[in-house]
């Protein structure tokens, strides 16, 4: 459904997977991977938000390590890339590139001018950190992994964040989800949702953990937020 454009930077350049919605025109959504890099679970999301009328990207955030990293969550092989992947990866220089990523969807002439982000696991943290540093118009995270040590930046954030934990996280600890409630539940621009009895990824199709109603929900909250938002 989609193709791969070159978005350059000062640092480099790098692949983003864009699949195109029918309207000519319409809000964009920068999809944020997981650690397997823009894989064929990634597309299909970036597939769908296009389905639901948003022009969608999904960037390689990986392109610093080793660019064009597809692998999957099925083999031992690939879990222990995927965390080599993950411990080398410098979150700072990722949200400069979806800040690049931002900057380049919203001057593209199919777009409305509106861009959202939805992330998942690492994707997730990358998410919120978009949300309070960038001027995304509407950040979703996904069981992001190590929020808690950022919650502080909410202080910065001028737009609607979204946030899905899921309540049984194996990467997230019962001690770091109530430092994220404690510390963001009441913010006026932040918007959460638990799921009781889920681990990490219960959004992921495939995965060990999926749980297609409560991905379903997440999906149609997610939708929701950004149809208000975008």
């Amino acid at each position: 459904m989609g193709e791969t454009i070159i978005i350059d930077t000062p640092d480099g350049s790098f692949g983003a997977y864009v699949a195109k919605p029918v309207s000519p025109k319409a809000p964009a959504i920068v999809v944020i991977q997981e650690i397997f890099g823009v894989n064929a679970v990634m597309r299909a999301i970036t597939d769908d938000f296009a389905r639901e009328g948003y022009l969608a990207i999904c960037p390689d955030l990986f392109w610093r390590i080793e660019p064009g990293i597809d692998i999957t969550d099925q083999s031992e092989a690939e879990w222990k890339r995927a965390f080599e992947l993950f411990n080398a990866f410098d979150v700072e220089a990722g949200v400069k590139d979806i800040d690049a990523t931002i900057d380049h969807i919203r001057a593209d002439p199919a777009c409305s001018g509106k861009v959202g982000t939805v992330g998942f696991c690492l994707g997730g943290l990358l998410a919120f950190l978009t949300a309070a540093r960038t001027d995304a118009d509407a950040s979703v995270a996904y069981y992001g992994v190590g929020i808690e040590k950022y919650t502080a930046e909410a202080d910065k954030l001028a737009q609607p964040l979204l946030l899905h934990i899921a309540e049984e996280d194996q990467f997230v600890p019962k001690a770091a989800q109530q430092l994220i409630l404690s510390a963001l539940k009441n913010h006026p621009q932040i918007e959460i949702h638990t799921y009781p009895g889920r681990d990490h990824a219960f959004a992921r199709r495939g995965g060990e953990h999926y749980h297609a109603a409560d991905a379903a929900a997440a999906q149609e909250r997610t939708l929701a937020f950004f149809k208000k938002a975008l």
